[in-house]
């Protein structure tokens, strides 16, 4: 090929028809191959494929080394991302340096005030006597077009599970919320709410629906 190539003055198209003449019996290599492993051979002094033994397994051990590295230093980095060597490779690599991949939780965003709230109202909550029996315990469910969040392929690779999380602000997104609530023993509703949360549908939630409900 490089003879041919040599002969037809680096011009791919002519040495495939020069090839095609010399060697009717044989695959055709295409102009991108015939440039290839011209460039391969004038940049490295060797064919392309061509490696010893020692060459590879040198190789394989940088490939090793940076899998490694890449990982600690973005422990969310995908196998696409890294993508050294092949993903049965990657995976026994990470695997024999006892690392795992654990998946995201999508967790609510909480502001920098939040905390102190939540702890002031769990003291208050524990100083009152059975009023958990009358407390609502509210939740809503998120639906929009983009389906369901699939969190299947969101992972951390680490030596242990640090339960890591991803913030989502949901309430900013959603297009339909369904809400239910648990009262005691009992479970009322579910109850489409439609639109954006705003503070006016909760306020008309509250008191048009709610009463009705309860």
């Amino acid at each position: 090929m490089i003879s041919v190539y040599g002969f037809s003055d680096g011009n791919s198209v002519h040495a495939i028809a020069e090839y095609q003449q010399l060697f009717l019996n044989r695959r055709i290599p295409t102009q991108r191959v015939f440039t290839r492993v011209y460039q391969t051979l004038r940049d490295t002094s060797a064919l392309p494929g061509v490696r010893t033994a020692a060459e590879r397994y040198v190789n394989e051990g940088f490939r090793e080394e940076g899998i490694v590295q890449m990982v600690q230093c973005s422990p969310r980095a995908s196998n696409c991302e890294m993508s050294l060597c092949s993903l049965t490779r990657e995976w026994r690599t990470l695997n024999a340096e006892g690392m795992y991949p654990y998946h995201v939780q999508r967790v609510q965003h909480l502001g920098p005030g939040d905390f102190a709230e939540r702890l002031e109202f769990c003291k208050w909550l524990i100083g009152s006597h059975k009023l958990h029996c009358y407390i609502l315990f509210t939740d809503e469910a998120q639906f929009n077009r983009d389906g369901v969040n699939n969190t299947h392929n969101s992972h951390v690779w680490a030596d242990d599970n640090h339960h890591a999380t991803v913030e989502s602000i949901f309430q900013l997104r959603f297009s339909v919320n369904v809400w239910c609530t648990v009262l005691d023993d009992q479970v009322i509703g579910p109850f489409v709410l439609e639109g954006c949360l705003t503070g006016e549908a909760c306020i008309k939630f509250l008191q048009e629906e709610l009463p009705r409900l309860l």
